[in-house]
């Protein structure tokens, strides 16, 4: 069977002054909604903000944010880029090739990739086997990004190596899954029903469905007791998981990744445990509960 790796637990080594999310578009960002009540929870006199900052903006902003000792998190589209402007990366950040957390130590920005824990924290909620039932499992992944390289170490670090990848461009896939040594089968999209009707989990991992309501790929290709997880989270469930689950597959939004990475990220500046409970609560919500697989 592949080997799998378990990341290293990742604390900083200062206290952020301040917390901020930087993204563009940012303000339907919900980090600060649970971040800001986690804070109150723990008593951290601090604030967590939202800046919206365009990609010619990014490097201005980060050395500001160096300058002042600030910490957070980076979103769409900054995460790929921040890995050249932080001063040093964590090795999950330079595996992954994606930033989503950050902190200053000594003036200098470390920039750090939590969005493995959250993928691999919902993985676990949907299909809680151990590693050697992991690696008889297909997974089909829609996609070739940063958060498909996060999902993708994720998945390896879960003992999951019967791995599929779907992408528009199948070169980018491939060097994706060099550049992790995580080896895949790399098919078009044309290929899609193929391998998803054997598949035992399919992850979307592609923007499809955050602004609109397309679905990335037809419910009708998801053979039975296959699991997905949707990485696109909305306020209520994203279009292709509300008609999922309505087929009767177990399935989640990015909504539990999103609380988890956060929590990762809040342990790793505060090395505190995160009040997950009130985080989930501030988003008026709570962690979607399944049956045996």
């Amino acid at each position: 069977m592949t080997e799998h790796r378990q990341e290293r637990v990742v604390r900083a080594a200062e206290r952020p002054s301040r917390l901020v999310i930087l993204g563009h578009p940012v303000a339907h960002s919900l980090s600060p909604v649970f971040q800001n009540a986690a804070l109150l929870e723990t008593a951290i006199p601090l604030v967590y903000d939202r800046e919206d900052v365009a990609p010619d903006g990014l490097a201005d902003a980060l050395r500001r944010l160096a300058a002042e000792g600030a910490g957070g998190n980076i979103t769409i589209p900054h995460k790929e880029a921040a890995t050249a402007l932080v001063a040093r990366c964590t090795p999950v950040a330079l595996r992954t090739g994606a930033v989503n957390t950050f902190w200053t130590e000594q003036g200098d920005l470390i920039g750090h990739n939590t969005d493995v824990d959250g993928a691999a924290a919902t993985i676990r909620a949907l299909l809680p086997v151990d590693s050697s039932a992991a690696g008889d499992t297909s997974v089909v992944l829609l996609g070739a990004g940063g958060s498909a390289a996060a999902t993708l170490v994720a998945l390896h670090s879960l003992g999951y190596h019967r791995l599929t990848i779907v992408a528009r461009t199948t070169a980018r896939a491939h060097a994706l899954s060099e550049r992790l040594s995580i080896p895949a089968e790399i098919v078009p999209p044309d290929a899609i029903e193929r391998v998803v009707r054997r598949a035992g989990l399919v992850i979307n991992a592609t923007p499809i469905g955050l602004r609109d309501d397309a679905l990335p790929m037809p419910v009708a290709f998801l053979p039975a007791r296959c699991a997905v997880f949707d990485l696109v989270y909305r306020r209520g469930l994203t279009p292709w998981i509300a008609a999922v689950r309505e087929a009767g597959h177990r399935a989640e939004d990015g909504l539990r990744m999103l609380v988890e990475q956060g929590a990762s990220a809040f342990e790793t500046w505060f090395d505190v445990p995160a009040p997950r409970e009130t985080m989930w609560g501030a988003l008026d919500a709570a962690p979607p509960t399944h049956g045996s697989p």
